[in-house]
């Protein structure tokens, strides 16, 4: 796989390998910043596509990397098109798809940890009795001011205190409408299935205390005054047996996974935290490497493993670049959490939880969907492309060309860029040769902002001079005194 970052060069070249290194670098550094199989993207090209821009994007550093990043797979994308690859490789498909199925397997071993733990059923009797303290609820909030002093809160009291003989079942919840502080008054104050735990103390305790279709006096709580009505079964009934596994697995499995934790000892090494935004940042630079970033009793977590699980989060929540200005501390937490996650999985396979066969043909299904609507919407489609160029060579031209052509739509505003999932760009990054070029996204991003430098000032030259003369200034002699109509 090729790297994004700059080649370190050796202070000899002594090897063939570090002499075309350093020839690759410096050739780089003139006008190149990216390289995908036979195309090359150059300073000049990225440049102007940043610095012309019609959308409202700033030129920077990182907007440019992330221009060159799409040009890169879009142009391994027309690649695989143009050779005529039809990227349904099920060995290459698996492991480029490790982050989506990985996470299947997680979510089936969080079932299983439920059908474990979770050994009651939902009954109108448990619910009565508040066993596993599962509680429906609506309420009335009286809310304190911002830094209430003691005189506030008595105000706030007397209000609710008022309130208070008026609320029966019948009136409740257009009372709550009414009177009520918070989002739930235009539910009636409806507060739905919740577990007592999620609730703060006096009010879960309050709720309890309660029988099935009881209203309460008046709770005090750290928001305010409460009136508080537990509601019947026959009014939860649809929502309890519904949410009652979920509520109750919750606390079953927050226990479960401390003692997972304790039993599993998990240390994060020293150094971790620096090694993690690095490869983060450099993805493509380290899906491979097999250094440690904790370990666990039985596993370790690899660089190459945390950059697995961090593929699940969308490119949207930007985490590689939140990493970067975390402080240490944080990154060791968010370590620890997959590490937690990776022993999870270990246990999935030990318990035999894994894809069925079915599963993974969706899978792969899917995975050839996603190919042919990124190749159409790319206009790089295998059949296009071979009936309109008969050599391969034509048909990479021609599905080079289309791309520049999309491209440039998209820096106009006339079209839409192409999102390409991870697993299809873990895919293409790892079959195709590539490169970005730091060197060139330096002078591209420089161009770009002489671009827009230049263009700001040719428009500043052309606004038309105003004609209202300044404060205080002198006017030109003969043009003083009241014109006449």
């Amino acid at each position: 796989m090729k790297t994004r970052s700059l080649l370190t060069l050796a202070a000899a070249c002594t090897l063939v390998a570090g002499c075309q290194g350093l020839k690759d670098a410096f050739t780089a550094h003139v006008n190149v910043v990216a390289r995908a199989g036979s195309q090359e993207l150059s300073v000049t090209r990225l440049g102007n596509l940043l610095g012309h821009a019609t959308l409202q994007i700033p030129a920077t550093r990182d907007v440019a990397d992330v221009l060159a990043g799409y040009w890169v797979d879009y142009q391994l994308l027309a690649e695989a098109a143009a050779k005529g690859d039809s990227l349904t490789n099920q060995k290459e498909i698996d492991e480029a798809t490790t982050s989506y199925t990985t996470g299947i397997i997680l979510r089936k071993m969080e079932g299983v940890i439920d059908s474990m733990l979770v050994k009651d059923q939902p009954t109108e009797a448990g619910y009565d009795q508040g066993i596993d303290d599962i509680y429906d609820a609506r309420h009335i909030l009286f809310q304190f001011p911002p830094k209430a002093t003691a005189a506030q809160k008595d105000s706030v009291r007397k209000k609710a205190a008022g309130i208070l003989p008026q609320v029966n079942d019948r009136t409740f919840a257009a009372m709550a409408r009414k009177y009520s502080s918070d989002g739930t008054a235009a539910q009636g104050g409806d507060l739905g299935v919740f577990n007592k735990r999620q609730m703060v103390a006096e009010f879960g305790d309050a709720v309890a205390a309660l029988k099935p279709g009881q209203i309460s006096g008046l709770v005090q709580t750290q928001y305010g005054y409460h009136i508080i009505q537990r509601l019947p079964y026959a009014q939860a009934k649809t929502e309890y047996e519904k949410s009652f596994a979920r509520l109750v697995g919750g606390g079953a499995e927050q226990a479960y996974m401390a003692k997972l934790d304790s039993e599993a000892n998990i240390q994060v090494k020293s150094g971790a935290a620096a090694a993690a935004k690095i490869a983060a940042i450099t993805a493509s630079d380290h899906r491979k490497d097999n250094d440690v970033l904790a370990t666990f009793k039985g596993g370790k977590l690899t660089v190459a493993r945390f950059l697995m699980w961090l593929d699940q989060f969308p490119p949207s929540q930007r985490i590689p670049q939140q990493m970067q200005s975390a402080p240490d501390s944080l990154i060791n937490g968010f370590i620890k959490n997959l590490a937690t996650n990776e022993i999870l999985v270990n246990k999935a396979d030990s318990m035999h939880v894994t894809l069925t066969p079915e599963e993974r043909q969706s899978v792969y299904h899917d995975f050839a969907q996603v190919v042919s609507l990124s190749w159409r919407a790319l206009g790089v489609d295998p059949k296009a492309l071979a009936d309109s160029a008969k050599t391969q060579a034509e048909r990479e031209r021609l599905a080079s060309s289309r791309v520049e052509a999309m491209l440039d739509g998209v820096m106009e505003g006339k079209a839409q860029p192409v999102p390409i999932p991870t697993p299809l760009k873990v895919l293409l990054e790892s079959k195709y040769s590539w490169k970005i070029n730091a060197a060139g996204l330096d002078r591209a991003t420089e161009l770009a902002r002489q671009i827009r430098t230049s263009a700001d000032s040719a428009r500043a030259a052309n606004q038309p001079k105003s004609q209202v003369p300044l404060p205080g200034a002198v006017p030109p002699a003969g043009t003083t005194g009241t014109k006449k109509p």
